[in-house]
């Protein structure tokens, strides 16, 4: 088998992994790609592991994450040759990653060692990954086991445990069918497999009896009329009057930066959602834009108006509201999206393209921890966007009286691509990591409720104006991740590591 035959087959079993996110969700493909992938690693030379990672990482992110390629070339001003080769240049960053794994497990490792070696290297680069350059962990292995049988580990070591656990049986399903050790591959398979299945039907958080009635505006505004100044008043009365029917609900939810005005300019606007929450005993929750003209900070927020506490208000009137320009019931996003939010080496790019000149494309970042937004009562962890894929930093903000998760997003950058359903997908793995309700409203879809299992209670169609009302238990309980966090895998896998590294120095010794 030549190299470039090589090459171009890793490219393929890459690309293959995206049949198994969402909007596909075959859960089976991941095993299929990996295996054969690092089965044919294992009968290359060593010198060729960084190659062949780097061809399995460009065909796995060049496919999975094609639907950059559409927010570059609709809105980012990038003639068609350009959007593809920056979707090339972020495809080949991100297969750095497996590429450095792959090449560390061939150079230092016996193929008999990999199965324990090779999960503890690949969570170490995919934390890497999750970090460097404020990190982008989208795609990681352990979303695609969320429908299949070790989706019952999800509370117990989390996605980045499941990502771990995956490895660890394609690598010894690899290794050792190849060398015709059928007995353990099965064994292990079936003990992973079982107990997966055995897990998911553990309740590891309960409903409480109470619940709440809570209704997400999906306003459905063209991306490109999201920041013309025209178009200010439309949306803000179209979000106003979408709400009107809606006002009984015990919360209100409106998608990131729903009001397109600056916070300061919003004044009397917001000063009137919020009055008008307030008689109606209602929390509404939205995001906007705040800047502010003293110090030139501009923060993408969410902010809670009307009422914000449950006894607010009592039988006899109404609540008077709590908003107040720049008041303590918001939070203000801390992972911010690279050229969307804000331009690395900015003073070399602003210019090259229009691109790196988006609208607010100059945020300040909020802190790492904040607390929860408060709507009537409830207690409400926050995550903007693409942040709902930091597990650290949704544990971070979690207390003990939080109710639920919410995320709000914009989707419109990705249109019918599956972005999307990949970011819902991603919301999923959160709601059953921490047992916790997750509310996901959004501009275009896919505005959706999760429950606590991570299943799906309701959702909106895509590209459709509409209000998706629905009563959301809350829960008592605490999940083992929400309480460990991934220490468990980490000391675990490093242990097996240990035991790998002790094995191949007496290997080399003998």
């Amino acid at each position: 088998m030549s190299f470039t035959f090589k090459l171009a087959l890793s490219s393929l079993l890459g690309a293959l992994l995206t049949l198994a996110y969402a909007p596909f969700s075959f859960w089976f493909v991941t095993f299929l790609s990996l295996t054969s992938f690092i089965y044919l690693l294992s009968q290359s030379h060593p010198n060729q592991g960084f190659k062949l990672g780097f061809a399995f990482g460009l065909g796995w992110f060049g496919a999975g994450m094609s639907w950059v390629h559409v927010s570059i070339a609709d809105f980012g001003g990038v003639p068609l040759i350009g959007s593809l080769a920056l979707m090339l240049l972020l495809s080949a960053y991100l297969a750095l990653f497996p590429a450095l794994g792959f090449k560390l497990i061939s150079k230092y490792f016996n193929h008999t060692l990999w199965p324990i070696a090779l999960p503890f290297i690949w969570l170490l680069i995919e934390w890497l990954r999750s970090w460097l350059f404020t990190g982008l962990p989208w795609l990681s292995l352990g979303y695609s086991q969320l429908h299949g049988p070790l989706s019952g580990w999800f509370p117990v070591i989390g996605e980045f445990g499941v990502a771990g656990l995956t490895l660890l049986i394609s690598t010894a399903m690899a290794i050792w069918l190849s060398a015709k050790k059928w007995l353990p591959s099965t064994i292990l398979v079936t003990v992973l497999y079982v107990s997966g299945l055995a897990l998911n039907q553990y309740q590891w958080s309960t409903p409480t009896g109470k619940s709440a009635n809570i209704a997400m505006v999906q306003g459905n505004i063209a991306q490109a009329l999201r920041w013309t100044p025209e178009q200010d008043q439309p949306t803000m009365d179209k979000y106003k009057n979408m709400t009107a029917a809606h006002w009984h609900n015990d919360i209100v939810i409106w998608p990131e930066a729903a009001i397109p005005q600056l916070e300061p300019v919003a004044a009397e606007y917001l000063n009137e959602m919020d009055k008008l929450a307030a008689q109606t005993r209602t929390g509404l929750i939205t995001g906007i834009v705040n800047y502010n003209f003293e110090t030139r900070e501009a923060y993408n927020n969410l902010i809670g108006l009307g009422q914000r506490h449950g006894n607010d208000a009592n039988n006899n009137g109404p609540s008077q509201g709590h908003y107040r320009y720049f008041h303590g019931n918001r939070f203000a996003k801390h992972h911010l999206l690279p050229i969307g939010e804000f331009i690395p080496f900015e003073d070399w790019l602003r210019g090259l393209a229009p691109i790196f000149d988006l609208p607010m494309s100059s945020f300040s970042r909020g802190d790492f921890q904040q607390g929860n937004i408060e709507a009537k009562g409830y207690h409400l962890a926050p995550a903007i966007c693409f942040e709902i894929a930091f597990p650290r930093q949704i544990s971070a903000n979690l207390y003990y009286n939080t109710d639920f998760i919410i995320t709000v997003s914009n989707d419109a950058w990705f249109g019918g691509s599956h972005g999307p359903a990949q970011h819902l997908e991603i919301a999923q793995a959160r709601a059953k990591e921490f047992g916790l309700p997750v509310l996901r409203a959004t501009n275009n879809g896919i505005t959706a409720f999760i429950d606590h299992h991570g299943q799906i209670q309701s959702r909106l169609p895509q590209f459709e104006a509409g209000v998706l009302g629905d009563t959301i238990k809350q829960v008592t309980g605490y999940t083992p991740y929400r309480l460990f966090g991934d220490w468990p895998i980490w000391c675990l896998s490093f242990v097996i590591f240990g035991l790998a590294c002790f094995y191949q120095k007496r290997s080399k010794e003998s």
